[in-house]
């Protein structure tokens, strides 16, 4: 007797098998088919993948991924959406609020600001301004003047026999539109002028604030002598940056209508003193 050769894993697999139909009435052979373990085992694996990528992409490009346990549904992905720019509002009102405290506490020590100059780049536009030529000894003697007393809030300014100041200079030509209202939160004056009409500073002063706030569009605040900030409001364009030393009547920015708190083309002016809100009409004349 002939021993019979073991057939590995490999062989079985190749093993060839006829696969036969037939007539069961007339056992006439109907379909005949000749195969192997190994064709099997490719056709079922290549019918798993066409399944699988059949159902990936139903379930990518169709609503059916939203029935996926995980998975965030249309609301939810805008409930997202929503709070990541929130989020992202807070970074920026709190690095601008970060920004004007630390502004505030150098002037207030009078160091220099140095690497922590704020830049801004400003849009002119077509408002009502006028320009001068200067000599160029004029120039230098004005240029040495800002530099020396950039930083020197306590230059001395006259006072009247009733303690107020002498000489606020108007800061637009406008109407009077909303008066001083401490009670009602309200603590400045909003004067009505055409949109390209320019700003002025009211008194000699340092700039120490430059920024965009929400509500109040672009605001420029001066620290003047005598502990006293001035505040411009709702402007659409602002022409001196943080640490600027600039005149009494010197234009400082353009009036605007930015801020959600905005009506129209208007200045909002505020006065304080030591913390305290001024009536900003008891000391200028706007008419």
């Amino acid at each position: 007797m002939t021993k019979k050769k073991k057939v590995g894993f490999w062989g079985k697999l190749k093993n060839r098998y006829k696969l036969s139909i037939q007539n069961e009435a007339t056992y006439e052979e109907v379909f005949r088919m000749k195969l192997s373990r190994l064709h099997v085992l490719i056709v079922l694996c290549m019918l798993a993948v066409i399944l699988v990528s059949l159902t990936t992409l139903l379930i990518a490009f169709t609503g059916l991924k939203e029935f996926i346990p995980g998975f965030p549904d249309g609301n939810m992905r805008h409930v997202i959406t929503e709070h990541a720019l929130r989020v992202d509002s807070l970074e920026v009102e709190l690095k601008k609020r970060d920004n004007f405290l630390k502004s505030i506490q150098l002037v207030l020590r009078g160091e220099d600001e140095g690497q922590v100059q704020h830049q801004q780049h400003f849009v002119r536009g077509n408002y009502d301004t006028i320009q001068f030529n200067i000599t160029q000894e004029e120039t230098a003697f004005r240029s040495a003047i800002e530099e020396k007393e950039r930083f020197n809030l306590t230059v001395d300014q006259p006072k009247s026999e009733s303690g107020g100041f002498f000489h606020f200079f108007p800061p637009i030509a406008g109407i009077v539109t909303r008066s001083f209202d401490e009670k009602v939160g309200h603590y400045g004056t909003d004067l009505v002028a055409k949109a390209s009409a320019k700003v002025n500073a009211v008194m000699d002063g340092v700039v120490i604030f430059t920024d965009w706030t929400i509500k109040t569009g672009y605001v420029i605040q001066l620290q003047h002598a005598n502990n006293l900030v001035s505040v411009y409001k709702h402007n659409s364009t602002l022409l001196k940056k943080q640490g600027d030393y600039v005149r009494v009547g010197e234009t400082i920015a353009v009036v605007g209508n930015t801020g959600e708190e905005t009506t129209g083309p208007h200045l909002h002016l505020e006065l304080w003193r030591a913390g305290n809100p001024l009536d900003p009409e008891q000391f200028i004349q706007f008419k």
